[in-house]
């Protein structure tokens, strides 16, 4: 169970996102491997797929023609190298997805131990946006959020309370 507080007010929003945007039953391809949130969206009545660890950098079109209801990225394009590429091929109708946003006080996240756990971009929101659009993508909804960290002492958490962290999206396309 997730013992980090922020973690847990992030998954309650964006369980609160996704259930504001899709019908109770949807299916959907979670893009990232399964974990304590896609668990979480099914105990809420959502029919969620993972993807199964590649490198969807390089295998971009493994998923590409799913038949799924829905495409749900919680924060893995910042992962990728390229997220262009997969946003751009999926033949979904819908699309929901956050990411974290660049702070001006922080560094991105990069962990010199993992090839993965990188953060090879962290948004501006028009960035983002112009991500999604230029892939064909139509932002219905959107919504930002702070990541409190009380827990901690410090500028930086302090900051925290005042510039937003996460930025989410529900899209469409035709």
């Amino acid at each position: 169970m997730i013992t980090n507080r922020t973690h847990q007010i992030r998954h309650n929003r964006t369980i609160r996102f996704v259930k504001n945007n899709l019908e109770k039953g949807s299916s959907i391809l979670d893009l990232g491997t399964k974990n304590i949130l896609s668990n979480k969206l099914s105990k809420q009545g959502f029919k969620v797929e993972n993807t199964k660890g590649e490198d969807l950098d390089i295998e971009f079109l493994k998923y590409s023609d799913n038949k799924l209801d829905c495409v749900t990225a919680f924060e893995i394009f910042e992962h990728m190298l390229a997220p262009f590429n997969i946003l751009n091929n999926l033949k979904n109708k819908k699309l929901i997805a956050s990411v974290p946003l660049n702070l001006w006080f922080a560094n991105s996240y990069w962990n010199n131990d993992d090839n993965w756990d990188k953060h090879y971009h962290e948004f501006e929101p028009r960035q983002f946006n112009l991500l999604l659009n230029r892939t064909g993508w139509v932002i219905k909804k959107n919504e930002f959020w702070k990541s409190p960290d009380n827990s901690k002492i410090g500028i930086r958490p302090l900051l925290r309370n005042f510039y937003y962290r996460y930025y989410i999206v529900y899209c469409e396309r035709d």
